[in-house]
């Protein structure tokens, strides 16, 4: 069995890897780590998301560095600010035996004063978006004199997204003398350009076949009318009650209706998108990665960076149009070693987008017919049945005469059929308790807020065509600040909540009371009440 030392790590590093619980490297890190160290080159590295890429250019790169050179010495280029932040984690913990190492992050929504202060104050690795790094060049705040190592992490992300002009821009400023690391997790025309025009002679590393999926991921795919979309979607969250999933929408709208319909319908569920602030994002992905919600409604771009090792499963609620993007979506499951599931709920008109994908995955879908009502509930009848039989009745033992009692009488098969019918019809009840779909009916919101935060609601919507962008811009208007930190946003039809941080709470309802006004319509905020 292949060990991190026998890689040609350091014993630093190598206690570094240890400490992190890592064993033995994954494919990708087995085959680029002794290049990386052995050799100054570029390299072209293939690989999923999620198969360890990170590591397998982070350790070399920790090695590579210079300790008591106090200047940048690597770039790291990655399409999303969450995805520079993991990264930044990920090398610091890598390089936490070398205390003498700084890596930052920059990126665009965040202050470019604080990160120049960074800078100066010395970091040797940078992981950036491409936008805010080639800012950064053009005033003259990044030294790149001893930068020799360029890393580009989900390069075909990075130009699905637009970043092209930016990259050439980029590579265009620093010094000639540098190796360029490429990793990706396929290797469309726009990649293979990138590596003919800036890369010399790179050494070429593919795990698994080029632009398949990742084998430990199994993906199905069942057929609806597009007006049976959400009902299919939550049987397939019903019938897999465990589920801790991202569903994928093409539009911000349509991931903001899905997830007010889900939460409405009484699942831990929460969207993020392009609309919400820096600081709307943090919190609901915080709450998704220690599983406050257990299902994330995304937008391709939005979701780019989300690193959640124990995903279950990623639902298509729409199938995607770059069929390259479907590679994205299911790497997000079946990460670290891990298996998962990626559902496609698709068009009767769209099988033939399935055999397309199957084309690119090099994978073949399972179809599978949409759980009905009465196969949910045998599954969640089949689970009553198991926690049944692994119940402790130690803490019964006094009380057992008078319950044998109770069921004098009756044969075991009696009994069985009472207990079963009991469960089964209090599961139906509570099912026809729940509130209504609509996602525009007050009585629908949890208005329990967050620890910390202040519920309110305002008597503004989506039919005033209020957004989570337009509200933030309101409450900073009428409050004449923009430093309250605003959390969870509900739009819904003629009114809304938000939540905010409550040491604002008197600021908010002073500032809405003296200059609310929306569209030229005056505006109440109030405390939401509690249910």
């Amino acid at each position: 069995m292949t060990t991190f030392s026998d890689l040609g790590l350091s014993a630093s590093t190598t206690d570094a890897v240890q400490q992190l619980g890592f064993e033995q490297p994954m494919p990708i890190q087995e085959q680029a780590i002794p290049i990386l160290l052995g050799n100054h080159t570029d390299i072209v590295a293939l690989a999923q998301t999620g198969t360890g890429k990170t590591a397998a250019f982070g350790l070399p790169l920790v090695e590579r560095i210079e300790h008591s050179l106090n200047l940048p010495q690597a770039l790291i280029l990655a399409p999303t600010r969450e995805l520079c932040i993991q990264i930044t984690k990920d090398i610091k913990d890598f390089s936490r035996t070398r205390q003498q190492i700084n890596t930052l992050a920059v990126y665009g929504g965040s202050s470019i004063n604080k990160q120049i202060k960074a800078l100066n104050r010395g970091v040797q690795i940078i992981a950036a978006t491409p936008g805010r790094l080639l800012d950064l060049l053009r005033r003259g705040k990044i030294d790149t004199s001893a930068i020799s190592t360029i890393v580009l992490d989900e390069a075909d992300e990075l130009l699905n997204m637009g970043f092209q002009q930016d990259l050439n821009a980029i590579f265009d400023t620093l010094p000639k003398h540098y190796n360029t690391w490429l990793f990706s997790a396929t290797m469309p025309n726009s990649v293979a350009n990138i590596a003919k025009r800036y890369m010399n002679n790179p050494k070429k590393i593919t795990v698994g076949t080029k632009n398949a999926g990742a084998d430990n991921v199994s993906h199905q795919y069942l057929t609806v009318h597009p007006q049976d979309r959400y009902t299919a979607l939550k049987r397939l969250i019903d019938f897999h009650p465990d589920m801790y999933a991202i569903i994928f929408c093409r539009t911000r709208r349509n991931t903001r209706n899905i997830a007010e319909k889900l939460m409405g319908d009484g699942y831990t569920a929460d969207a993020i998108h392009g609309d919400l602030s820096q600081s709307q994002r943090d919190h609901v992905m915080g709450k998704f990665r220690n599983k406050t919600i257990r299902l994330m409604v995304a937008t391709d771009v939005a979701s780019r960076g989300i690193d959640v090792n124990d995903l279950t499963h990623v639902i298509n609620y729409e199938l995607p149009d770059d069929l390259e993007s479907y590679t994205h979506r299911s790497g997000r499951t079946g990460r670290a070693g891990k298996s998962g599931v990626s559902i496609g709920i698709a068009k009767h008109k769209e099988k033939g987008k399935i055999r397309k994908l199957e084309k690119t995955i090099k994978q073949k879908f399972e179809y599978i017919d949409v759980p009905t009502a009465t196969d949910v509930r045998k599954k969640q009848l089949g689970e009553w049945t198991d926690n049944v039989m692994n119940a402790d009745t130690s803490a019964i033992d006094d009380i057992m005469p008078a319950i044998k009692q109770g069921f004098e009488g009756m044969n075991q098969d009696e009994i069985i059929a009472k207990l079963v019918a009991y469960a089964w019809n209090k599961k139906s009840n509570t099912e026809q308790s729940k509130p209504a779909q609509s996602a525009s009916q007050p009585q629908n919101i949890k208005n329990g807020s967050e620890p910390g935060f202040e519920r309110f609601f305002i008597n503004v919507g989506r039919k005033d065509d209020l957004n989570p962008g337009s509200l933030i811009a309101l409450i900073n208007e009428s409050c004449r600040t923009g430093d309250i930190n605003i959390g969870k946003i509900d739009i819904m039809g003629s009114f809304s909540f938000f939540e905010a941080d409550m040491n604002f709470t008197d600021k908010i309802l002073s500032g809405f009371q003296n200059h609310g006004n929306y569209r030229g319509r005056g505006v109440n905020v109030e405390i939401a009440k509690p249910k």
